[in-house]
Formats: C-alpha cells, sequence, structure tokens
C-alpha cells in the first residue's frame, strides 16, 4: 500500500496508543497465571495479535473485546504446537525460553526479517541447558526439551529482549537459577518494565551488580486486572511533530512516572529548543528555535526515526550514537533513516553506530520507502508535513506491525493523505 502525505502542519488532541511493550508482558504472564486476567488494553496491532496467537495456539483461551483481552491460563498438559509470531522480536525471544522451561515442542513460524535478526548468545544457553533447536535462520524454527535451573550467562549488549525471555522463563524451573550479564547493559528500561509486570504478578527476582538471582518452583498469580498505559514510543511520533509544527500537538493518556525508558522523548525536545507542557496524563508540544544536539540512544533506540526528522529541521548538527543495534531490527534502521531523509532533501550520514545530521534547511518531498518498518513509515509521515512538496510512502501498511490508526490518526491532526 503507497499512500501520498501532503505538506500541512499538524495541530490538535491525539490519544497515545496502548504500550506494546507492556501488552506483551501482560499477555504473557497473565497465560503463565493461575487464573482469568482482565487486561485493558484498547486497540490492537500485529505484534500484539502475534503474542496472543502464540499463548493460543499452546493452549490459552484468550478472548479480545473492545477494552482489551480476557485470558484464562495455559493448560497442564501440553501438545505439540505451531506458534505464528509473524515479524514479532519481542514474541519470538520472549517465547522461545518460555516454552523451553514448560518442556514444549513447538514449531515457530516466523516471517519477513526475523530469522534474519540474531538468537546469539540466547540460542547457545539455551541449548546449553538442554533444549534442541533447529539452526538459527530456519522457518519453521523448532524447539524442544527441557530447560535445567543453573546458571546462565548473556552478553547484555545484544538485545533486552533475551534478558527478558530469561526472566520470564527461569522462574517456572524447578530449581534456582542466576542470569549473569556481561557488559554494559542497553535498553535497560525495557528490563524494567518485564520486572514491572513480574512483581504485578508475584515473581520475585534480586538484581546486584551484574547479576540476576532467580528462585525456581515460583507461580505467577494474577492481579485480576492490568491496565496497559500509553504508548511513549508512538506518541513521540506525534510529540516530534508538534516540535517541527507552527501549531502545538497535545497527546494524552501518558504517564509521566512511566518505567518506558521513551519518555525520555520529553528530555530530547526540550534539548532541541521545543515547547513541552506536561502534566500527569498528557502532554502538548510546539515548535521553537530548534538547535542540534547530541543524543545518546543507548537505552532510546525506538526514538532514533523520530529524533532524526526533528533534528533535519533543527539548526546546526545533531549527532546520535549507541544506536548500533538498529541495523538488526525490522531493517537496517540507521541506514533506512539516513536514506529516507536524504532522498528528501535533508543531509544525513551514517556513522558507525548512529547518525550525523545536518539540520536547518526545509526538505523538498519526494519518495520514501518504508523497508518494511513502522517506525520508518511514521518517521516518513512526520517528515512529509512539513516538505515542500507531497512525499509518497512506499510500503505504508508496514504501520500496522505497532499502529494501524497511524494514518486515521494523522487525518485526526490535520495531516492529508491520498
Amino acid at each position: 500500500m503507497d499512500i501520498r502525505v501532503f505538506p500541512g502542519q499538524l495541530h490538535g488532541v491525539i490519544k497515545a496508543i496502548p504500550s506494546k511493550s507492556q501488552a506483551h508482558r501482560a499477555l504473557i504472564c497473565a497465560a503463565l497465571s493461575d487464573r482469568p486476567t482482565r487486561i485493558e488494553c484498547g486497540g490492537e496491532s500485529e505484534d500484539i495479535t502475534a503474542t496472543a496467537a502464540c499463548l493460543a495456539a499452546l493452549g490459552a483461551e484468550i478472548r479480545k473485546e473492545d477494552w482489551g483481552f480476557c485470558v484464562s491460563p495455559l493448560p497442564r498438559i501440553f501438545a505439540p504446537a505451531v506458534l505464528p509470531c509473524g515479524e514479532s522480536g519481542s514474541t519470538f525471544r520472549f517465547m522461545l525460553p518460555i516454552v523451553c522451561a514448560l518442556g514444549r515442542s513447538v514449531s515457530f513460524m516466523p516471517k519477513g526479517r526475523l530469522p534474519e535478526r540474531p538468537l546469539s548468545p540466547l540460542y547457545e544457553e539455551l541449548v546449553r541447558s538442554g533444549c534442541e533447536l533447529s539452526p538459527q535462520g530456519s522457518v519453521p524454527f523448532y524447539a524442544s526439551g527441557q530447560l535445567s535451573p543453573g546458571q546462565y550467562t548473556l552478553d547484555a549488549g545484544v538485545s533486552s529482549q533475551f534478558i527478558s525471555g530469561l526472566l520470564f522463563a527461569l522462574p517456572l524451573l524447578d530449581g534456582d537459577s542466576e542470569l549473569l550479564l556481561n557488559g554494559h547493559i542497553e535498553s535497560f528500561p525495557y528490563i524494567e518494565l518485564t520486572l514491572a509486570m513480574l512483581d504485578a504478578f508475584g515473581i520475585k527476582t534480586t538484581f546486584s551488580g551484574a547479576m540476576f538471582s532467580i528462585p525456581g518452583r515460583q507461580e505467577y498469580h494474577s492481579p485480576g486486572t492490568v491496565r496497559i498505559e500509553g504508548d511513549w514510543s508512538n506518541a513521540a511520533f506525534w510529540l516530534g511533530a508538534g516540535a517541527v509544527s507552527t501549531g502545538s500537538v497535545t497527546c494524552t493518556g501518558l504517564d509521566l512516572q512511566s518505567a518506558q525508558g521513551d519518555r525520555e522523548i520529553l528530555d530530547i525536545l526540550r534539548r532541541f529548543g521545543a515547547q513541552v507542557e506536561a502534566d500527569n496524563t498528557s502532554v502538548t508540544v510546539s515548535g521553537g528555535k530548534l538547535r542540534g544536539i547530541e543524543i545518546d540512544a543507548l537505552n532510546i533506540p525506538d526514538l532514533v526515526p523520530i529524533m532524526a526528522v526533528v533534528a533535519s529541521l533543527a539548526e546546526g548538527v545533531t549527532v546520535i550514537k549507541n544506536a548500533g543495534r538498529l541495523r538488526g531490527k525490522e531493517s537496517d534502521r540507521l541506514a533506512a533513516v539516513s536514506g529516507v531523509l536524504n532522498g528528501l532533501g535533508a543531509d544525513v550520514s551514517e556513522t558507525k553506530d548512529g547518525l550525523l545530521i545536518r539540520g536547518g534547511s526545509t526538505p523538498t518531498g519526494g519518495e520514501a520507502p518504508s523497508w518494511g518498518d513502522h517506525r520508518i513509515a511514521m518517521a516518513a509521515a512526520v517528515a512529509a508535513t512539513v516538505c515542500s512538496m507531497p512525499v509518497d510512502i512506499k510500503g505504508a501498511e508496514a504501520v500496522r506491525k505497532s499502529y494501524p490508526e497511524f494514518f486515521n490518526d494523522l487525518v485526526s491532526l490535520g495531516g492529508i493523505i491520498n
């Protein structure tokens, strides 16, 4: 699907969609729990659908309602299952250790670029501890065997999803385990989201230095109801739009005390020079005299596409560093951001682990491939609103992965599309 987005400033109020990161975690904990759970999570996306479908394939009863999901736990008797994880890296990387801890024999069915994305060192740790796995990159990807408790070691700089997957799985084992993290921990806020959801379901771990201590034989206990808060990573596109607009954009339904690391977008936009006003549940951003800044993306990689759009409109040079992991996302996200923005008339250079953006000029417009990446499509759409000519976004359906109603919401803020 191709969509043409015309120049035109965005202005108005939009409600943040539910946090995809929280919803993944709540669905998994609910399926592992002792009784049904009500997950209040209006809206849906391909990634969340993938997690729900995998849990349903394992035997959990998941009923979709207008307000969210009603989840009844997994059965005690297991049969082989086919898990349709789609293109969701979170689904695949969370579910793989879990099915191994449960002793399930399953076939994962990854799609798109997901089979190419790395599984090491999680893969080697699972094999060493009792699992039988297909070669990396296989489709289908088979997993069987039974994880054993003990010590697990991960390079903490590869993916926080590996760490979260083991944190879900290891409490289910029949003995205590330790998870040792080597190197600098990237995206630690996502690990904190996992720990918060585990705590809500009664699972206890301790973290000291670089070591998680995880008691075995734990049981997940449902709190009854889980309310999913607004998603900062997707709201950031609208807040960034406010920063480059002559009007203002307000996002409601956001928690300023959230554990989501992407709420750092507020401080970043202030540093750019945008006007930011926030209360307990909403944020309003309007433009100002934008200037280039330096951004460390170590813990906020999902913000890079929209930060690059804002940077392209800011006077001077913006440096985004510590974002090398973006090369292994749905696209090589650094190359995709650079290619799209340069194609629209910006001046962006790739570095080994980031981007160098020389801003200050009005982008002209043209054609923007999404590279099958939802965040690239959304960034291109925001950039299009401040171009001098229309932008044709190729493969715009990529937004369905996390934000199916994105273009409808764009129109509600005054965006013009064809």
